[in-house]
């Protein structure tokens, strides 16, 4: 599918939408779709965990995902989202479910991720998208009383 095919059919798409498209995106190593989820600007930027540097810029971003799934899809879900929405702009912190394959079988870890989507002429895009390692096969990831603080 064309970038600009697949740019149009995410026009009328909500936050929710573009999240649904990202991941299904990641786990099928379309660098093409992925990269129609986000906004076309240099201050776009992109975290993962283990990283060592922040990605800036929608050139940036497209290089790392397409050596990221040169390999093929990621294996990922992401769930239990908390949204907050405003008129044009939307943040969403999910759990990403991610299956990875280690030398006594599989196993699942968690990533805890903040996407940012911003509403563009185009329509809902992705403007960041922060990533932090959680554990590996602890599949409750509940979440800090509200009486803790930092």
């Amino acid at each position: 599918m064309k970038r600009s095919s697949t740019r149009a059919a995410l026009l009328a798409g909500s936050p929710d939408e573009v999240e649904a498209a990202f991941y299904e995106a990641l786990q099928n190593a379309d660098v093409d779709r992925l990269m129609a989820c986000w906004a076309d600007d240099d201050d776009v930027f992109c975290l993962h965990p283990g990283s060592s540097a922040r990605v800036v810029g929608v050139a940036a971003i497209r290089e790392v995902f397409t050596v990221m799934l040169e390999r093929g899809g990621l294996n990922v879900r992401a769930a239990e989202v908390v949204r907050i929405q405003a008129l044009t702009s939307a943040v969403h912190n999910v759990i990403e479910h991610v299956q990875v394959q280690l030398p006594d079988g599989p196993h699942e870890a968690l990533v805890f991720a903040t996407n940012v989507y911003q509403k563009t002429p185009q329509g809902w895009r992705i403007v960041a998208h922060h990533a932090s390692a959680g554990k590996l096969g602890d599949a409750s990831a509940q979440p800090v009383s509200a009486h803790v603080l930092h």
